[in-house]
């Protein structure tokens, strides 16, 4: 195989179909458009949710539920087996995490949640914790300290 006989599989490439450049083109005039009518013109399709005037789907069905964006927190989430891994530290604080680089950002804070194991008591000072960590925590020896 040369680079001079490499060519693209037998089509695949396809040429784009350019409208409305002239008469040679077999595109000319009406550009594929036809004569007249909405479609001809220009911006002239209703939207993808027009339904011939009827009232939309999205209009005849009931709204459902609510969003609590404004209230939504946001946790930097952390598992016991990834606390099991930081050496030389007895006290587990999300500046600890952020220097040793194990989170990048607290966001509206830390919460640890109890998947893996812990061996060594550890002091864990974070902003929620589940039912797990902190049943698993304490059998450690360690203490689950809410910020």
């Amino acid at each position: 195989m040369n680079m001079n006989t490499l060519a693209p599989a037998k089509g695949s490439n396809k040429k784009v179909k350019r409208v409305g450049r002239g008469m040679g083109s077999g595109h000319g005039k009406t550009a594929t458009k036809g004569h007249k009518g909405q479609k001809a013109r220009s911006g002239g399709t209703k939207g993808p949710a027009f339904e011939g005037g009827q009232t939309p789907m999205q209009r005849r069905l009931p709204k459902r539920g609510f969003k609590n964006s404004p209230f939504k927190r946001e946790y930097a989430i952390l598992n016991l087996s990834t606390l099991e891994k930081i050496a030389g530290a007895d006290v587990v604080t999300p500046e600890v995490l952020l220097e040793k680089k194990i989170i990048k950002d607290v966001k509206d804070g830390i919460k640890i949640l109890g998947t893996g194991t812990i061996s060594k008591p550890l002091t864990v000072k974070a902003h929620a914790f589940s039912a797990s960590a902190v049943s698993k925590i304490q059998a450690a020896g360690g203490k689950a300290e809410v910020l």
